[in-house]
């Protein structure tokens, strides 16, 4: 492995530990949040994270579900080799990423095997470009767009399989009209930075061929004056599930 300079830090109030590169993406909140709406999931289910970056998403899945198989694609080498390293270290031997490039034909794993697909994807903001080349990826993507990243996640679902995603609030509208006749039961989080304020994001849970209708949850506000919502607390420091969270 390519030397890389790491730092150690920690998820879930130190449950979970993350090996990180200091020059390349790092996480955010928003994986916690986002691993957060994946709830009684079955022993055995197979999970696939796709975009997996650093692995903040499946490492905190690794942690509540210990009997189901978690897999990760990721483009970056270098983030692939820091989440295995970070598997290992946490003991999560159903956790394995893999280098993939989710545009190419074939993959490691065949489509409609999966029976969820949790997804954060390049968020594309157009004219932002950042100059470090791994966050560049991280928040543009490489030669593709939101529409072939979300067919490619509907591929790898099962029928009737969920689909978890995180996106800005304005993308709302164009996954929508991508998940429309493809999925149903779509269940939409409205995520506000602070009370008073328009939702900076929202994360969304959508069934394989189911029809269905939208359900829009109870936002989850993150911020108050103090710091952290109780509601947030108890996801990002407790581990908690949005669905087992006290308002």
């Amino acid at each position: 492995m390519t030397e890389i300079k790491t730092t150690n830090d920690y998820l879930l109030n130190k449950k979970v530990r993350i090996i990180q590169s200091d020059d390349a993406y790092r996480t955010s909140s928003d994986a916690v949040l986002l691993a957060a709406m994946m709830h009684r999931i079955k022993s055995g289910a197979k999970i696939l994270d796709v975009g997996s970056g650093t692995g903040s998403v499946s490492l905190c899945l690794a942690y509540r579900f210990r009997t189901a198989e978690i897999i990760g694609f990721e483009i970056q080498e270098k983030l692939v080799e820091l989440a295995n390293m970070s598997a290992k270290v946490n003991g999560f031997e159903n956790l394995k990423y893999f280098c993939h490039d989710i545009k190419e034909k074939k993959t490691p794993f065949d489509f409609c095997s999966f029976d969820y697909v949790i997804t954060n994807p390049p968020y594309f903001q157009p004219g932002y470009v950042s100059e470090n080349q791994s966050k560049a990826a991280a928040h543009n993507g490489q030669d593709i767009g939101l529409d072939e990243w979300l067919r490619f996640c509907i591929k790898m679902l099962k029928p009737f399989g969920t689909l978890c995603l995180i996106d800005r609030a304005e993308a709302l509208d164009e996954i929508l009209s991508l998940l429309y006749r493809k999925t149903g039961n779509i269940q939409i989080l409205p995520v506000y930075s602070k009370k008073g304020q328009d939702a900076k994001r929202v994360i969304l849970l959508a069934q394989k061929d189911s029809k269905a209708s939208v359900r829009i949850l109870n936002p989850l506000i993150v911020h108050d004056e103090k710091g952290h919502t109780k509601a947030a607390e108890q996801i990002l420091r407790d581990g908690k599930s949005y669905f087992e969270i006290d308002f």
